[in-house]
């Protein structure tokens, strides 16, 4: 009798997981000290609402650490369909510390506002700022090449605020450059445009890995897939029955097939195996479970 699922695990998937972790928790603790020195000397509220997000996202990358090696044990007694859902648990988690991040840039920023804000020289801040933007894009791009290999929701929220946080170092920047030569107001209305960025990367990454946790289904374009690959199976008469949820970021199908009432248990067998192999090899699908009836005219 088995009690939980095989396993077999995918050296290059685990390799791609631990350089995502690497560069990530490397990279956001990185910026995050610096950013917080520099607003600290320079007094910049634009730069502190960036340090916000760079805070925030050296927790989720702790909370990514944690979920990814997660991830990667095994099935066992207590999760015997594996550990798929800590990934967009990740993923959500991500989105959280993102949406406090920014209700912290928001804050300060209505605070500095309503001091008739200040202005803030163009030198350390500025270099700082153009430096966070130049290695969040590469992070961007590194985290985004690993996401497509992996199919990993929590890499894809990730590569996300990698990008988010390219925008808001941008906007910074240009509050700074902008108390110098138009008004000092212009530094806490960078620091609104950078909590607005993260609250929608947030949202737009909350949403998606969300979806996942909970088990929602697959959408109609890719159930009538599902369905068109098993039909399109030797021997099968008919797709009876197909439900579908998410076990994280990938689709467990159930199938019911019709094919005749006088097949044999080894017919049936075949045709079972004929039907789980390509419905498994859809980059979408998981496992399929499928069930025999009898075709009733």
């Amino acid at each position: 009798m088995q009690y939980f699922r095989d396993h077999k695990p995918d050296p290059e998937r685990n390799y791609a997981f631990r350089t995502a972790v690497f560069i990530t928790l490397a990279g956001n603790i990185i910026l995050a000290i610096s950013k917080g020195v520099v607003s600290y000397i320079s007094g910049s509220i634009a730069l502190y609402a960036d340090t916000a997000n760079s805070i925030s996202d050296v927790i989720y990358s702790i909370a990514i650490t944690w979920g990814l090696w997660m991830i990667q044990r095994p099935p066992d007694m207590s999760h015997p369909q594996g550990h798929a859902r800590f990934e967009p648990l990740v993923g959500l988690v991500v989105s959280i510390t993102m949406g406090i991040a920014g209700y912290e840039a928001l804050r300060s920023s209505f605070n500095r506002f309503l001091a008739g804000g200040s202005v803030i020289a163009l030198d350390l801040p500025s270099i700082t700022l153009l430096a966070s933007a130049l290695i969040k894009a590469g992070m961007f791009y590194s985290i985004t090449k690993l996401a497509q290999k992996t199919d990993s929701p929590s890499l894809k929220a990730t590569a996300i605020d990698h990008l988010s946080d390219v925008l808001t170092s941008a906007a910074a920047f240009g509050g700074i450059l902008g108390s110098n030569i138009l008004h000092p107001l212009m530094d806490p209305i960078a620091g609104f445009i950078v909590s607005l960025w993260i609250f929608r990367a947030a949202f737009r990454a909350g949403k998606e890995n969300f979806g996942f946790l909970t088990g929602a289904g697959a959408d109609e374009k890719l159930r009538l897939k599902i369905i068109d690959t098993a039909n399109n199976v030797d021997g099968v008469l008919n797709v009876r029955h197909m439900m579908s949820d998410y076990v994280g970021p990938k689709l467990l199908v159930d199938l019911r097939i019709n094919l005749p009432g006088n097949a044999s248990l080894d017919e049936v067998h075949a045709v079972e195996e004929r039907v789980i192999t390509p419905m498994e090899a859809l980059p979408e699908v998981d496992r399929a479970y499928v069930h025999v009836e009898p075709f009733d005219e």
